[in-house]
């Protein structure tokens, strides 16, 4: 993976193309939402995209917390520090901050265990939907709205034993859904897995938003949609 063909950079400032964001999602996370369309009338940069920055720009810590305060449109450019820090704050040209990062503990800088490590992460994250959260709105009887479905990064935890490991991947423990009104906050609980030993555990929050009472015609539609947006990419 080169994380280069996703991304320009000028005088520090990276700017990403709705063009470069939509093949990160399609090409690397396998995330079909249609909100990642260079086209797409609320577009943003996946936040996938944005962890992987940070990864390629600090190195790898054993606890990293992202926090997402913003979603990234087009024409935005970003300042990502490149001194390792254990405060992180990607911001943009006027100051708005979109993410911030706190760190801790042992660094690594291998480039191998680190786009392992951001492969696998962004593919499990780009699994989210349907297969993650059709189940749990089908649980609550709530689902997204059909027309503008949203669901917003909010936070992401990784918490690793040690970094002497190399090809993790990551494997759901848990997932819950709670609701408040028309909103609901996910929460996705995993581990990682290297050499088939536990090396670490994390979570990841979203927020849905605009719910409503569940049909099951509106999200099998839905389903059917994203299978048919992966299908006709070559995508299977």
């Amino acid at each position: 993976m080169s994380l280069t063909d996703y991304y320009s950079e000028l005088d520090g400032q990276i700017r990403i193309s709705p063009q470069q964001a939509s093949r990160f999602a399609k090409e690397v996370a396998g995330d079909f939402n249609p909100i990642h369309d260079p086209d797409a009338r609320r577009f943003c940069v996946p936040g996938d995209l944005l962890f992987a920055l940070v990864l390629a720009h600090q190195g790898l810590r054993q606890r990293m917390q992202f926090r997402f305060a913003g979603m990234v449109g087009d024409g935005v450019s970003l300042y990502f520090p490149n001194v390792p820090a254990d405060e992180i704050h990607v911001r943009d040209a006027d100051g708005k901050e979109y993410l911030s990062v706190a760190c801790a503990g042992a660094h690594s800088t291998d480039a191998a265990q680190i786009e392992a490590l951001t492969r696998g992460y962004v593919a499990f994250s780009g699994q989210t939907f349907p297969h993650i959260l059709a189940p749990l709105m089908e649980q609550h009887q709530v689902m997204l709205n059909p027309d503008r479905p949203l669901v917003i990064y909010e936070s992401m935890t990784i918490d690793l034993d040690h970094l002497d490991f190399s090809e993790p991947r990551l494997e759901l423990l848990d997932s819950r859904l709670e609701l408040d009104g028309k909103r609901g906050d996910v929460r996705l609980e995993f581990r990682l897995v290297a050499d088939g030993k536990t090396v670490g555990r994390g979570d990841k929050s979203m927020v849905l938003s605009g719910l409503r009472a569940y049909e099951s015609e509106s999200i099998q539609k839905l389903v059917d949609d994203y299978a048919r947006r992966k299908s006709a990419t070559g995508h299977d």
